[in-house]
């Protein structure tokens, strides 16, 4: 049976900065310390964390909403991609991003949840709490 998950964290950037760095391979790059490619538009193909993870980005609300298909190198032939809708709130000193992962397959929601914890949420922060960062 497939999983999902929600996850969310504050960060002290606009929705329009979040959108922007989200969807830039150079600074994707930088804020997860691994090798990104991004053909940012809708229908356009995407990798991260130096070819762990790929997919196609499904839908483009500019800095309100990202909806990608995604899978990774742990994902078997049979299983499908899953559905990764990204969240850009506006909050008074920032933004709230909210992650719905979608479809994930049976037995993997805790892993993947922990790995956007670790390998994107905490780097983040550290990111996008650096003046120069903020845009």
């Amino acid at each position: 049976m497939p999983e999902g998950l929600t996850v969310f964290s504050i960060f002290p950037i606009s929705p329009r900065r979040f959108y922007e760095a989200w969807m830039n391979e150079k600074e994707h790059a930088a804020f997860t310390n691994f090798e990104a490619r991004i053909d940012p538009q809708e229908g356009g193909s995407f990798s991260a964390g130096s070819g762990y993870i790929s997919g196609t980005t499904l839908k483009l609300e500019p800095f309100t909403r990202i909806v990608q298909s995604w899978r990774t190198t742990d994902f078997t032939a049979e299983d499908p991609d899953s559905e990764l809708e990204i969240l850009i709130q506006p909050l008074d000193l920032g933004c709230q991003v909210i992650l719905n992962h979608s479809n994930l397959p049976d037995g993997s929601g805790d892993m993947y949840e922990a790995g956007w914890e670790d390998y994107y949420f905490a780097p983040m922060q550290g990111y996008f709490s650096l003046p120069e960062n903020r845009g």
